[in-house]
């Protein structure tokens, strides 16, 4: 009976305790007058009670708009890459023969250019000092080696004045087969006398190495010497200083340097082409829409490649080429004049030596590292 008394007390003492004036705030724990659990900004009139602020929600929704962002970006990104990838230019420049070199270790690509005026007005050719020439020559050759694993790319310039021998035309300088046969035969020309198999054929004429260059906002050139030369429209001083288009069009055509000219222009193209994908493959330019995709419309316009080339095997030849190639030329033996013309001889001890280190994906022997 004791107990059921108390328990009785305590009910009587609950029922009769006052119940919590309504108003009490949550946020603040202190008792407002009204209804409402936070008393309203006054602001001279009865304005509706403001909600407190939630910071958390806020920026998980901005964190939310970011990936949607980045989402977006991405796949507009893909987009174009492929729509680029589906309007490049093809050409073919691969036949089968008999002797062909087998496939050989890395990636191996035959770099042409072209002194093809394609593309430019009058206007155009007359400020780029280019001439009024029709057709197109090879202007320049280069074969880059990129090994299979993080080693550093080879970039071995191929003099245009090369004697070699061609097949169906005899011996002549290495330029003339693309005269003759175009690019299929310039790239059995080449495989032929170095022994390794092109695993990708790219050109440029001179529309579109200006057009590339200033899509990536031009690019920085480090001049050995004063050059002034009327011709290729240049005045330059020593120095590294950044280029345009025509300005660097003008610098690696040039031939008023050096006592054997066309050596020097193959070391300025090495070292322009080292700059150019370098700079083109940055993550400055690459995540950047306003140099990238107009640098990817430009290549798409003014490049050509092989069937099964496309954008994709361009940036990892891009990213292949920051890990600093070594540049050299095939070494040279003799400069002897053959039928009038002054032609270029190779070492073939020390070529062969080059390019059987290429052909293995090997380090090219010091002593054959020409410049």
């Amino acid at each position: 009976m004791a107990e059921t008394r108390i328990d009785s007390d305590l009910a009587n003492q609950f029922r009769s305790a006052p119940t919590a004036p309504p108003g009490r705030s949550k946020v603040y724990g202190k008792v407002r007058s009204g209804s409402s659990p936070v008393k309203p900004f006054s602001s001279g009139g009865g304005s509706a009670p403001e909600e407190p602020r939630r910071p958390r929600r806020i920026g998980r929704k901005i964190a939310i708009g970011f990936v949607i962002f980045l989402v977006v970006l991405l796949a507009g990104g893909v987009g174009t890459f492929f729509w680029v990838s589906s309007k490049m230019n093809n050409v073919e420049a691969f036949t089968d023969y008999d002797g062909r070199p087998a496939e050989t270790p890395g990636q191996d690509w035959l770099l042409v250019g072209s002194d093809s005026r394609a593309g430019l007005s009058a206007a155009e050719r007359k400020k780029l000092r280019t001439g009024k020439a029709v057709g197109k020559r090879t202007d320049t050759m280069m074969l880059l080696h990129i090994p299979e694993g993080d080693g550093r790319p080879t970039l071995v310039s191929l003099p245009r004045d090369s004697y070699v021998p061609i097949n169906g035309h005899g011996s002549d300088k290495l330029n003339a087969a693309y005269a003759f046969g175009g690019p299929k035969l310039l790239t059995r020309t080449v495989e032929e006398v170095t022994g390794i198999r092109v695993d990708h054929y790219m050109e440029i004429g001179f529309g579109g190495f200006v057009g590339i260059v200033d899509a990536i906002g031009g690019v920085e050139i480090c001049v050995k010497q004063d050059i002034k030369d009327p011709k290729a429209g240049i005045n330059l001083k020593k120095g590294c200083q950044e280029m345009d288009g025509g300005t660097a069009l003008g610098y690696v055509r040039t031939r008023a340097t050096g006592a054997i000219p066309d050596f020097e222009r193959t070391e300025r193209q090495r070292q322009f082409f080292s700059a150019v994908v370098q700079k083109a493959a940055s993550p400055g330019t690459l995540i950047n829409p306003f140099t990238s995709i107009p640098l990817a419309l430009s290549a798409a316009e003014s490049v050509a490649v092989t069937p099964g080339t496309g954008m994709f095997d361009l940036l990892s030849l891009g990213m292949a080429m920051k890990n600093k190639p070594l540049t050299t030329a095939v070494p040279i033996g003799s400069l002897p004049t053959i039928n009038g013309q002054a032609v270029v001889k190779w070492d073939n001890a020390k070529a062969n030596k080059l390019f059987e280190a290429l052909a293995q994906d090997k380090a090219v022997p010091k002593d054959v590292i020409t410049k």
